[in-house]
């Protein structure tokens, strides 16, 4: 189960990364720019005219559409090819059409009933088609059927059989949807509270990656919200960038942590290491810090105390909550499209309300963190990065016959590290981490790794390892993929 909800959880990785180029385009289609950035009538009434309108209908047509992208991604992440692919396309199609006719069949149900699975629905299309591919892609034929053997039997069959499952799921979805609906508006309701619980879980699911499953419900389903167009939309974040002034309680608390307080920490590493290490210390939580304040991504910083100082990680993840609920109190909403840092900030400042109020106290939990780190580093005497004993472990030298790539080469060392190519049984990547399914995890050499730039290593059980290497993730796993 923990092996299927991390797949699950970087399959959802894959639609959301999508959510930016969406986010910019309305970010720069809701400028007044004649009156926003007094750019004069002749330039700004031209862009706001000729250009502005097209913006936001590009925009648009992603956040139109984020159940149909999850149901891609999502088949993608599981299946990996492109027939599961178009098999998600399909049977998502089926799903929402045959929900949209089952109403007025039966009955029991109500004609004025408007059933919608929202990204759910996504989801179980593309997991559905996933299934239905790794189950049927080698299906054989007798020879006068032959051209519906293997792959193109795949969509026939996902085509077919969400036929009758839409049925199925018609027939009971209304009193559920009413269910997710009422729990969603409960846990909105529940405010700064709800908040803070949301934020603590959010930091504690890092470590196993579980986070982005929580994510997707908070962000793409829970809370209502009707746009001028009569559509009804769900998720904190899809309802912030539809308008909605009462979404961003699941998203406004992680910009003081991520543009502030993990660069505060980072901070606290480089002055508390070794005098010999200071350089190579700051080298690496300079750049990490960076990331974190641009784009919002943590899992680098957060992997350099995660396992070394888990009591510190524990404050981190409360600390994530208060922050989460502070914003909330003072009233402050701003969202994002993948994740809090000044990118999203900037493009997303338009339909924020209060949002200058993050600077003050995003200033707070920078000092906040500096202090509580280095405190608890010296304390404690904990081994962070550039504290640790010399390492037992030594790069292997990498010697990968009839490899196009020099031996000097990172991702030869790494692959070495990592127990070489007989050991690896399965590589994938997601934004941050590669996941390996490997033969033997004694055999990952967690130093060495760290010396090649890895920020944490977590055994999972049952040969899945996970090696936090951060935004270059995906390029060292299609480099290994290579050698392989």
């Amino acid at each position: 189960m923990l092996a299927f909800l991390q797949k699950l959880g970087k399959s959802l990785m894959l639609p959301v990364a999508t959510l930016p180029a969406a986010a910019i385009l309305q970010g720069l289609g809701l400028l007044d720019y004649e009156k926003d950035l007094h750019l004069g009538s002749a330039i700004g009434g031209f862009l706001n005219q000729y250009i502005a309108p097209f913006l936001n209908a590009g925009a648009g047509a992603i956040f139109g559409n984020l159940a149909l992208i999850f149901a891609v991604g999502v088949a993608i992440g599981f299946a990996g090819d492109a027939v599961a692919a178009l098999s998600a396309l399909i049977a998502y199609m089926v799903l929402t059409k045959v929900l949209g006719i089952v109403p007025a069949t039966f009955g029991f149900i109500g004609d004025d009933v408007v059933l919608d699975m929202g990204v759910l629905g996504g989801i179980f299309a593309g997991a559905w088609a996933a299934f239905l591919y790794k189950k049927y892609h080698n299906v054989k034929m007798p020879d006068w059927l032959g051209f519906f053997a293997g792959k193109r039997f795949v969509p026939i069959v996902t085509a077919a059989s969400t036929m009758v499952l839409a049925v199925l799921i018609g027939m009971i979805w209304s009193p559920v949807q009413d269910v997710i609906s009422d729990f969603g508006n409960w846990v909105v309701s529940l405010g700064a509270f709800g908040a803070f619980v949301f934020g603590t879980a959010n930091r504690l699911l890092v470590p196993i990656g579980l986070h982005h499953v929580i994510n997707t419900i908070a962000w793409f389903q829970l809370g209502d919200f009707k746009n001028a167009a009569g559509e009804v939309i769900h998720g904190d974040i899809w309802r912030f960038l539809a308008g909605d002034k009462s979404a961003g309680m699941f998203t406004t608390g992680f910009f003081p942590i991520m543009m502030f307080a993990l660069p505060g920490a980072a901070l606290a590493f480089i002055h508390t290491a070794k005098p010999e290490k200071k350089k190579m210390v700051a080298s690496i939580f300079i750049g990490s810090a960076i990331a974190s304040i641009l784009t919002g991504i943590t899992e680098p910083l957060e992997f350099s105390f995660m396992f070394v100082a888990p009591l510190l990680y524990l404050v981190h993840a409360l600390l994530t909550g208060l922050s989460m609920a502070l914003m909330y109190l003072l009233d402050v909403r701003l969202g994002f499209s993948f994740s809090a840092g000044l990118i999203d900030y900037l493009t997303n400042l338009k339909l924020s309300t209060n949002a200058w109020v993050l600077l003050p106290v995003g200033l707070a939990f920078f000092v906040l963190y500096y202090v509580l780190f280095r405190f608890v580093i010296v304390k404690f005497n904990l081994k962070t990065p550039g504290r640790e004993d010399d390492a037992d472990d030594e790069i292997l030298e990498a010697d990968v016959s009839g490899a196009k790539i020099s031996a000097s080469s990172r991702a030869v060392k790494i692959l070495e590290n990592i127990g070489g190519p007989s050991n690896i049984r399965n590589i994938d990547a997601c934004i941050t981490r590669l996941r390996l399914i490997v033969n033997d995890e004694k055999a990952v050499k967690d130093a060495a790794l760290k010396q090649l730039g890895a920020s944490g290593v977590m055994r999972l059980g049952q040969g899945a390892v996970q090696i936090v290497f951060g935004p270059q993730s995906e390029q060292i796993k299609d480099d290994i993929k290579k050698l392989l």
